[in-house]
């Protein structure tokens, strides 16, 4: 399982015109889920993610987390991110899960956020979405349940 984190001020999504989830402080997640992957993976990635330190303590280091902030999370499925394009000018995407799985994934990653008492706001699982956020800092990070970068 990937995610791609972004430490926001604001971020939304919507779906044809509509809005289906917005954030004020906190992180963006792109999510997207591999074949291999299971419950301890999105287990894995939750509690990784709500409790990484990259927002600012009255130092301003990166000490806090966004359970520290009482941040939220906006969690957007995205299975481009096991895009591979090491060969032609097209990305392969069979290295991820099939729809019925990793919306399983996604809506149990989603729901493991949500019993940490994080607020949590999602986009659509296999709508086309406009995503819009401010990334503060910019402060991306990059996480995989599998390997690290």
């Amino acid at each position: 399982m990937r995610a791609v984190v972004q430490r926001v001020t604001s971020a939304s999504v919507d779906v044809d015109g509509e809005m289906t989830g917005a954030i004020g402080q906190g992180l963006l997640v792109l999510l997207g889920v591999t074949h291999e992957d299971n419950e301890s993976d999105a287990d894995y990635l939750v509690d990784k993610i709500i409790n990484l330190r990259i927002f600012d303590d009255d130092d301003g280091k990166m000490n806090r987390s966004l359970v520290d902030i009482g941040g939220a999370l906006l969690v957007v499925s995205q299975f481009t991110l096991f895009g591979d394009a090491r060969r032609g000018r097209r990305p392969s995407y069979t290295d991820a899960a099939p729809p019925e799985k990793a919306n399983l994934l996604y809506e149990y990653f989603v729901a493991k956020a949500r019993q940490s008492g994080t607020p949590v706001q999602t986009g659509v699982f296999q709508a086309m979405m406009n995503v819009t956020l401010v990334n503060f800092g910019p402060v991306t990070i990059m996480l995989d349940s599998k390997k690290l970068f």
